[in-house]
């Protein structure tokens, strides 16, 4: 993450997104597939890390191997046909509202204070000197005699996949493929993440 000043001077904090450029690796269409889509593939992979059946695949469209490859629908923004390069100018302009989907960063085996938000008992007096952080009670006792399930409880934290709705594309640099992003997305630095381009009503 960084930050900018925006034209009334004010400091936003802003994510860099590398977002191409994205090469066509396949084009579906309603005759063969029954539906739109466009698939594309963004980072170089090695060759050694590809199955044959997806460097053939790759060799269809004329590029090496690559790292992540993401199906569009619907998508017509530009016409592009197999092998053709998507740059990030093409699809953003400044002002667009966007979603960021990824894999959240995941924290481990956390309790329920970080996990739900539980304010835990609140107090330290009346003996109480060690229930700040534990969930209180999990049950009722001789009905239903057991933990109803999808109770809010400790466990592994983060590691799911994450929409984040409604960013706000603040500043898109095409000669080195960048947009910045109002506000965080999901993942740690580095990780792959999916911009999904709100539509203008």
């Amino acid at each position: 993450m960084t930050s900018i000043y925006d034209s009334k001077g004010r400091n936003v904090a802003c994510t860099v997104i590398e977002a191409g450029p994205c090469v066509v690796t396949q084009v579906k269409t309603e005759e063969t597939d029954g539906y739109t889509a466009l698939q594309l593939g963004f980072g170089e992979a090695k060759a050694k890390n590809t199955s044959q059946p997806l460097e053939g695949h790759f060799k269809q469209a004329g590029t090496g191997p690559k790292k992540k490859v993401v199906e569009f629908r619907d998508f017509d923004a530009v016409t592009k046909s197999l092998g053709d390069i998507v740059k990030v100018d093409e699809v953003f302009a400044e002002g667009d509202t966007i979603h960021a989907v990824g894999v959240s960063k995941g924290k481990g085996f956390q309790g329920v204070v970080k996990r739900h938000g539980f304010a835990g008992v609140g107090m330290q007096t009346h003996g109480q000197h060690n229930r700040g952080r534990a969930p209180g009670s999990i049950g009722a006792s001789s009905f239903p005699s057991k933990v109803v399930k999808g109770l809010r409880m400790a466990g592994r934290d983060g590691g799911e996949r994450t929409k984040v709705k409604n960013l706000q594309v603040v500043k898109v640099l095409p000669e080195r493929n960048l947009i910045l992003v109002k506000g965080a997305v999901p993942g740690h630095r580095g990780a792959f993440v999916i911009l999904e381009k709100k539509p203008k009503l």
